[in-house]
């Protein structure tokens, strides 16, 4: 009986819409929209509940050791800047283990550049096979251009499609390796470069006329310090 009237055609109850004379409420509200709206209100109004009964139970001599390295400004804690958190000797020393990081990445993309490469082989650049024969007699040079002709005439092989768009997706990749390494490389020099302005001693940035050999990179000028 339940499949059967399941099956029967019933009739679709609508929602009355807003009257004409309420247009300019807007459309009006159905039962779904009420659910969602009251939902939300009771939500924030438990979250203000809690939050009234944790301001009257508060310990006015409650202490922690963060209340010294926060501060309320506008009701709103802010933490203190960490710019000097740590010191010069743990820069440093993660500035080393950054280096150490790039310059395994660099062997990495070494090694696959020159596994890449010894796999591959450029199609444009063959060598040419070129070989020289030398002949006792006119018969023996007539015999020996026959042959050299006979293997010319030899038909080519022809590469099928798909070895070919998997050859030219392994040049992009050595490509983009190549270019890849280029990156890895300026950036330990750069990270090289900030690690030696991190270390003590006066220093200065040469200007462009004293640079005797003109770069896009900044020289700097250390001072000679005599050693004890």
């Amino acid at each position: 009986m339940s499949s059967l009237r399941n099956a029967l055609p019933r009739r679709a109850h609508k929602e009355r819409a807003q009257p004409s004379t309420r247009k300019k409420f807007g459309l009006l509200e159905k039962h779904k929209d009420y659910v969602v709206r009251a939902k939300a209100f009771h939500k924030k109004e438990e979250a203000i509940k809690k939050l009234k009964e944790k301001a009257a139970f508060r310990n006015p001599d409650e202490f922690y050791f963060k209340m010294i390295n926060t501060k309320t400004v506008n009701g709103i804690h802010k933490l203190e800047s960490e710019a000097n958190k740590y010191s010069q000797e743990e820069l440093m020393l993660m500035k080393t283990q950054d280096i150490g990081y790039i310059m395994q990445k660099i062997q990495s993309e070494k090694k696959k550049i020159e596994k890449l490469t010894a796999v591959l082989h450029s199609t444009d650049n063959q060598p040419s096979n070129k070989h020289v024969r030398y002949a006792e007699d006119r018969d023996e040079a007539k015999e020996i251009s026959e042959q050299i002709s006979s293997r010319e005439n030899v038909p080519t092989i022809d590469i099928p499609y798909r070895i070919k768009k998997k050859t030219s997706v392994s040049y992009k990749e050595l490509e983009d390796r190549k270019n890849r390494l280029k990156g890895l490389e300026k950036l330990c020099a750069d990270m090289a470069l900030q690690k030696e302005l991190q270390k003590k001693g006066k220093k200065r940035k040469l200007r462009e006329d004293e640079i005797v050999s003109p770069t896009s990179k900044p020289v700097y000028k250390w001072r000679q310090e005599r050693k004890r």
